[in-house]
Formats: structure tokens, sequence, C-alpha cells
């Protein structure tokens, strides 16, 4: 009789802390990754801090950990989760030690601002890459060589995976759990945490995109005035010329240098805003709300704000909706 009992080895998962982590972003992969389905334990999960110490969160959360960053050299996953300063690089030893995960075949990863951890070690160059949007700029000015992505929730790029802000970063974990096991066991992550398994879009349905309401220039702003008040009307660029007095040259100039944009930018741009503000305060159909706004159909409706937000209006109610 065999009493051989197979012992299953599980796939490990480091999690790097960082001076004044974040404790949401440390809870979202430590959530994820420390789950244990009825029948077994899904990863072996790994606190890392730089020496071997417990380390203390940006509002007195003290983590102990399980050792420091000569575990990352055992790992299948490591993740660094945020970071605490995005003008500081990380030490040496963390960045070899990243690139030593990745050279042997482990997937490693970025979470919100952990991007720029990457980043700084070099990692992301010449790779396709995500963060928060409101560090967009700056990590482009810093990073040139990263190709990044302004509106993915999460990329992955040769094993090499990186997310959007905060709850992005839970479809980033949930994204790694389909690829070390299937998508059924990521779906019953997602039922047990009450999330979606995944989310349709990208970061552009959260991006605020405020349209100017008044600017220097008098003579426009009463045009402006005008046009929000009519937003369903046809204009032409005659007409608007006619009503501020100017010659059409003169007035797209004009128009130009006040609002930064274009007459047929600037009405595509008032009429979404304004169709957002209905979709979330309203009952109004996607038809209704598209005559409202000045497009001539639903279906021009609906094409304008897929390509502006990445998602549909039906899905931009259920996400913002005050009666969601």
């Amino acid at each position: 009789m065999n009493n051989r009992i197979d012992t299953v080895v599980l796939p490990r998962v480091g999690l790097i802390l960082h001076p004044h982590f974040s404790p949401f972003h440390f809870s979202v992969p430590y959530m994820v990754f420390n789950i244990s389905l009825p029948e077994r334990p899904l990863f072996e999960l790994l606190i890392v801090t730089p020496d071997g110490r417990p380390l203390e969160s940006e509002r007195a959360i003290t983590v102990q950990p399980d050792g420091g960053l000569e575990l990352l050299d055992t790992v299948d996953i490591a993740v660094v989760p945020g970071w605490h300063d995005l003008n500081e690089a990380p030490p040496p030893e963390l960045a070899e030690a990243l690139t030593r995960c990745h050279q042997r075949g482990a997937h490693v990863v970025g979470l919100c601002y952990g991007t720029y951890a990457l980043a700084y070690a070099g990692l992301l160059d010449n790779k396709r890459a995500s963060t928060h949007w409101l560090a967009e700029q700056d990590f482009i000015s810093r990073f040139p060589r990263v190709n990044l992505d302004t509106n993915a929730l999460y990329v992955e790029d040769e094993r090499l995976v990186t997310s959007a802000g905060t709850a992005a970063g839970l479809d980033c974990c949930l994204f790694l759990v389909r690829e070390y096991y299937d998508a059924k066991t990521a779906n019953t992550i997602a039922r047990l945490m009450v999330v979606p398994p995944h989310r349709e879009g990208g970061q552009a349905q959260f991006i605020e995109q405020p349209v100017a309401i008044s600017t220097q220039d008098a003579h426009i702003n009463q045009l402006l005035d005008y046009l929000r008040e009519n937003l369903a009307d046809t204009h032409t660029i005659d007409e608007l010329a006619t009503r501020t007095a100017m010659s059409r040259r003169t007035f797209t100039r004009h128009f130009q240098k006040a609002t930064g944009m274009t007459v047929v930018e600037w009405l595509v741009n008032e009429r979404l805003r304004q169709g957002r503000e209905l979709l979330e305060t309203t009952s109004l159909s996607v038809e209704a709300i598209a005559e409202r706004i000045g497009f001539h159909t639903a279906t021009s409706f609906r094409q304008h704000f897929k390509q502006r937000h990445r998602v549909s209006p039906r899905d931009w109610r259920k996400t913002f909706s005050e009666s969601a």
C-alpha cells in the first residue's frame, strides 16, 4: 500500500513593502494572494521588507514581514504595491532583486505608483506599462523609453505587469490568478470579494476632463453661454462668426486662442459633458439625451462617448448614476 502524500507546490508571491506604504495598496494583493478556497490555498504569500524588519505604514500600521529581499530569489510573483515618493528611486539592492526575479522568469508587478519602482529599475524600458492617470505626464517625462498606456487598467508585457490607480490593482491581481490558474478560479475569488471579475473600459472613464466655463475673451464667453443654451441646434462657423461680428478667419483664430480648441472640438466636449451629467442624474433614454445635447442620432452619441471614455453610455450610467 502506497502511503505517500503528494505535496502541492504553490506559486510563491513576494509582497514588497516600502517606507510609509499605503495600507490600501498593501491590502489588495494581500487579500487576493492570501485567500484559501475550501479545497485548497492558491498561493504562498511572503511579506518582504528591505531589511527583514517590521515596517510602519503611512498611518501607524506596523506589518511583521516574513523576511528580507533574499526571499525574492524564491518567488514566482514579486509585487510592489504603490510607491511612497515618485522622486525617489528604489534602493539599488531592491532594483537588483526585482531584475533578478524577472531574469529567472518570475512575474514582476507594480501596482499604481509601484510602476515607478519598476521603471526606475530599468525593467520597463521599451515595454508597455500603466500607472495612475494623475502621474501620466510626470511618468512620461521621467521615463521616455517606457511606452505608457494612459487608458489601460493594467498591462502585461513579458511578465512585467503594471496597473492604474488603487482599485485597478485588484483587476491586475485577478489577472494574475487567471494566468496561474484559470478564469473559473479568478471568478470564484471575485465573487468572494464581491467585485466584478473583469471590468470593461479603462482609466478614461475616471479622468476628470473639465471644459473651461469662461475665457479671457468677453466676446467668446458670450458665445459659449449661447452655445451651452442651444446645444441641440446645428451650428456653422459662418453663423457663429456673424454672431460675434467677426470674419470667419478672425473668429476661428480668436476661438482657438480663447479655448484651446476648434469649435467642433469644443462642441463635442461640451455635448459629452452634458451627456455624462444627464446619464448620472436622470433616467432619460440614451436616445433622448442624444437629441437634447445635439448629437443627430443615438448612434453618433454612443460612438463619440465610447471613443472618449472607452465605455458605452449605458455602462457609464451603471457606474456613476446617482440611483445606481
